[in-house]
């Protein structure tokens, strides 16, 4: 068990516009959604009416991409506001969102961009984080993100970083094992290093993936099965964590809900315990 008592919710998908039809005339077997937050905190209409009903009949977590928690920008008040207000509606277990800047000066890039690992940002990133969860009033998970430049400034290795924020912030992890691989293939660590130094009991979800292999680069596509290779990683870190809340991301080329959920079910014999998804939510 995490240290914050999170449970294990078991193997489960994104929830998408193109999965909607099939969601409410079958309402299917699964153990739960992640949600976007970005697409429901100023939206009414069906997608509001969907996210109610998905919310009524299966757990819920929330997944950011704008807090932008690394950022010199003054933390969004109102974002916040708006995060809090989505968390509470919904019941969400948790919430989540990237290590990484995403703007600055009110502009926003709608890309994860990298930080340098450094301890004046570690000092600012966990100043941020800790206001961030006075403000929601709970813990958030913090994501590693997939990078493609590093700072040259940097003084310590990503997940350096990350490991010391959780400790000074207190707060979880969502632990992205693709992410890793993508880093790591980017700028030619090894991916096992990363994965033996995230401190377990701080994990409270998984992400898994496929990606785009460029030749001399990877990019985090979401598209795709994720690679043996991703799954041996998996694999290794539920060897430490235990069974945790697994979640399979694919937003490119978004196949049928059934293809997307059989994927997302590779990961059940590797959680690392008989207790596998059971997906009893939904009909």
């Amino acid at each position: 068990m995490n240290r914050f008592g999170f449970p294990d919710l078991g193997i489960g998908i994104g929830l998408r516009a193109s999965h909607f039809g099939e969601i409410l005339s079958q309402w299917p077997q699964l153990d739960w959604f992640e949600v976007l937050s970005e697409n429901y905190m100023d939206t009414g209409g069906r997608p509001r009416w969907v996210l109610d009903q998905v919310a009524e009949r299966y757990p819920v977590v929330l997944h950011g991409v704008s807090l932008s928690i690394g950022s010199t920008d003054p933390l969004d008040r109102e974002y916040l506001r708006k995060l809090k207000a989505l968390a509470l509606r919904t019941r969400a277990r948790w919430v989540s969102d990237h290590l990484c800047w995403t703007g600055v000066l009110g502009r926003n890039t709608h890309d994860l961009l990298p930080l340098p690992y450094d301890e004046a940002t570690l000092r600012h990133v966990v100043a941020r984080v800790k206001q961030v969860q006075d403000v929601l009033e709970r813990p958030i998970a913090i994501e590693n993100p997939s990078s493609y430049l590093a700072f040259a400034s940097s003084m310590m290795s990503e997940w350096e970083f990350l490991a010391r924020l959780a400790e000074a912030a207190d707060c979880a992890l969502l632990f992205d094992v693709n992410n890793v691989y993508v880093s790591a293939f980017n700028h030619g660590f090894e991916p096992e290093r990363y994965i033996d130094a995230i401190p377990a009991d701080r994990v409270v979800q998984y992400h898994l993936a496929g990606h785009t292999h460029k030749g001399t680069h990877i990019v985090d596509t979401h598209s795709g099965p994720a690679l043996a290779a991703v799954w041996a990683l998996y694999a290794r870190a539920c060897a430490r964590s235990g069974p945790v809340s697994t979640l399979f991301e694919w937003d490119e080329a978004i196949p049928s809900f059934d293809e997307v959920r059989a994927e997302a079910a590779k990961a059940a014999p590797l959680r690392g315990s008989p207790a596998l998804a059971t997906g009893t939510h939904g009909a």
